[in-house]
């Protein structure tokens, strides 16, 4: 569970100066070195003068408001779920990016070559992502609709009949439709030869809209039964339920997040974590978390149901096409004790930069 901005505020009103210093240590300690801190150096730290008896009071005090836990007795404290999302929202300033770091996300995401497809684009930025966070970076892109090439019916039973779509990198659809009845060969070729007539350098959303500004010349062209043929084929391929729908996702370092890690229960979830990762409902899920609000998101363990079992946090950010709509989200999946103020400006930053070149004509 996480903090609401009023409890946010009831826990930041209920710590006094002290207790927030000791709380920040604990916490920027924890995700620098991943260990719990004592009392005893904590008190070492602190700039005001505090013994370890009164630092342990303090951390008591911390533990009853769910902020910090001991791990096992004697230990020093970490911060709880709870405590990070409380640390980032109350206490975590995020600096802007330097020049220096905004060329370099810039050198990495466009490589050599400024020209390059976006699906190009796309990898190197999960790269770049990977390497700056030490984490897993991540990247959704929306479906493409591809630009069509050939389109030719093939019969296969008196009312049945496949459809093979070919784009114009030579990727290939193959869907079965329903024929209406009495649809004879001469009607499959003639459809198949309007269609390759009209589809030159359209996808099938266009060639869809062209059909319909083209419904007169249709009615001239072909007889009914060809008519209805040419746009139940169209309708079927572009598949209505799937329109923008994010179906491709990119991960790279995900070496990077098996890392340190103690022993098999940690490796089975990040297993579970990937094998989530591969399901489409998955990639929805992260596009609607990006959607759901503006700029950067944080997620922190099992604030999302992605990442319940996982325990990894995901820090996303969506990017917008020419017409300002979400198309997909780029961000950085790792362990909770990411460096949450470093990482968001560059996924912040990341996905504007993607906005940008997809923009670009």
């Amino acid at each position: 569970m996480g903090f609401t901005t009023t409890s946010v505020l009831d826990a930041v009103a209920a710590l006094d100066e002290r207790s927030k210093e000791i709380f920040r240590r604990i916490v920027e300690s924890y995700l620098e070195y991943g260990e719990p801190l004592g009392s005893r150096n904590l008190s070492r730290l602190l700039p005001m003068s505090l013994s370890p008896a009164s630092v342990r009071n303090v951390m008591s005090d911390l533990e009853e408001l769910g902020l910090i836990y001991s791990p096992h007795v004697s230990a020093g404290r970490l911060p709880t779920q709870a405590g990070l999302r409380f640390f980032v929202d109350a206490f975590m300033q995020v600096g802007n990016l330097s020049a220096e770091e905004r060329a370099n996300i810039d050198r990495q995401v466009r490589a050599s070559d400024r020209d390059q497809p976006m699906e190009t684009v796309m990898n190197e930025a999960s790269r770049m992502l990977s390497g700056i966070s030490r984490g897993a970076g991540l990247v959704i892109t929306a479906k493409s609709d591809p630009i069509l090439k050939h389109v030719e019916f093939i019969r296969l039973e008196p009312t049945k009949a496949l459809a093979v779509l070919v784009g114009e990198h030579d990727q290939i659809e193959n869907r079965i439709i329903e024929l209406p009845a009495g649809v004879t060969s001469s009607q499959l070729r003639e459809a198949a030869n309007f269609l390759n007539a009209h589809m030159a350098g359209q996808t099938l959303p266009e060639l869809r809209r062209q059909l319909q500004r083209l419904k007169e010349d249709v009615r001239h062209e072909l007889d009914t039964l060809s008519r209805d043929l040419v746009e139940r084929g169209v309708a079927l391929w572009s598949g209505d339920d799937d329109d923008g729908k994010p179906t491709r996702l990119v991960i790279r370092g995900r070496a990077n997040l098996l890392e340190g890690l103690a022993g098999g229960e940690d490796m089975d979830r990040l297993r579970m974590l990937f094998d989530d990762l591969e399901k489409k409902d998955s990639l929805i899920e992260i596009l609607n978390l990006a959607e759901s609000g503006p700029g950067v998101r944080i997620f922190i363990g099992s604030e999302n149901k992605l990442f319940s079992l996982s325990g990894s946090s995901l820090i996303v950010a969506p990017y917008r096409d020419e017409d300002d709509r979400i198309v997909g989200a780029v961000g950085v999946i790792g362990p909770t004790r990411l460096n949450y103020s470093r990482i968001v400006p560059m996924v912040d930053y990341t996905a504007q930069l993607i906005s940008r070149l997809s923009r670009t004509p």
